[in-house]
Formats: C-alpha cells, sequence, structure tokens
C-alpha cells in the first residue's frame, strides 16, 4: 500500500507500473495497514506523520536532511541529534530503524543479490530497538543485500548520504 500527501488518486500510474499487488490509500490508512511501514518525506514534514496507527510498529526511516529543502533544523545543525532521533521522538511507541537512504529507489531492484554472493552489497542501518533491526535485516537479506548495523539511532548520521551543505561531520556513506 502506497500513499502521498496529495492523495491517493495522484498515484494511479505508479500503482499501474507496480501491479495488481499494489495499492493507494490514503496516508492514514496506509500507516493503518502496514506491519512495517516506511516513511520517505521531505524532513521538514516529519511531524506530518500519523503517530496512533504506527503505535508498536516496525517504521523504517529513509530521510535525509537537506537545509536548502527543508529549511534549517538547529537541533541537526548543532549535531544535538539525528533525523530517526526526531522520527522516534514523534513516534515515541514505534521502533524506528534508519534504513533505505543511501540507496537510490531504482536500485533496490536492480543491486539486489542472492545470500553468498562474492561482494554482495551491504545496506546500512540504524536503530534502538534490536528486535526491529534483526526484522529490517531480514527484509534487506530478501531484496538482496547484506546488512552493515552501525549501532543505536543515534549513530544513524553515519549513513547519510552525501549532501551538500549537510556539514562537513555528517556527510558521506558508510
Amino acid at each position: 500500500m502506497i500513499s502521498n500527501s496529495r492523495g491517493p488518486a495522484t498515484l494511479a500510474g505508479l500503482v499501474a507500473e507496480l501491479g495488481s499487488g499494489a495499492r493507494a490509500a490514503t496516508v492514514v490508512e496506509a500507516a493503518s495497514s502496514g506491519d512495517i511501514v516506511v516513511v520517505t518525506i521531505p524532513l521538514k514534514d516529519y511531524r506530518t506523520v500519523p503517530v496512533e496507527p504506527l503505535a508498536g510498529k516496525i517504521v523504517i526511516d529513509t530521510n535525509n536532511y537537506y537545509p536548502e529543502r527543508d529549511g534549517h533544523i538547529p537541533e541537526l545543525d548543532n549535531e544535538s541529534t539525528t533525523t530517526s532521533e526526531l522520527l522516534q521522538k514523534h513516534l515515541p511507541t514505534s521502533k524506528v530503524v534508519k534504513a533505505f537512504n543511501h540507496i537510490y529507489a531504482a536500485e533496490l531492484t536492480t543491486h539486489g543479490q542472492p545470500a553468498g554472493t562474492k561482494n554482495r552489497r551491504a545496506l546500512v542501518i540504524a536503530g534502538d530497538d534490536r528486535d526491529a533491526k534483526a526484522t529490517v535485516t531480514h527484509l534487506l537479506d530478501q531484496f538482496g543485500f547484506d546488512t552493515v548495523d552501525v549501532g543505536p539511532l543515534k549513530e544513524g548520521w553515519r549513513i547519510q548520504r552525501d549532501t551538500p551543505g549537510y556539514g562537513p561531520r555528517r556527510t558521506g556513506s558508510v
């Protein structure tokens, strides 16, 4: 199930491309329906993510901070928190795992390889809930990727993609 801020009707083309298993919904419907929910929005809008429908669920945070798009967020600029910690604070009963923010979406369907393949690509995760990270690790394996766990959400900055203007400490990927 997929959603966006503009409503289900705007996703008709993508639903058709994805096939019969895909369905467009409102943001609340999508949040309510998934056991694992992926949040991919401009970071400045993280407070619009519905809280109640995500209670107790694994929320994969793919967001990156782009001050030129998101405006300056003081706690990120002064490095007192990370993007995923902001989302976790907004979703206090969810299990946020940082993942997928350093790979292009199209590469998820073209770069995966069977387990044990030499030089299999690894994707990085961070999170505070051990079981949620294990679930996301299993999902990554199903997609054809190994996992590198960099630790808790406070280490999530380590997987920020190269982003002009993001700041010297937080650029680069692991």
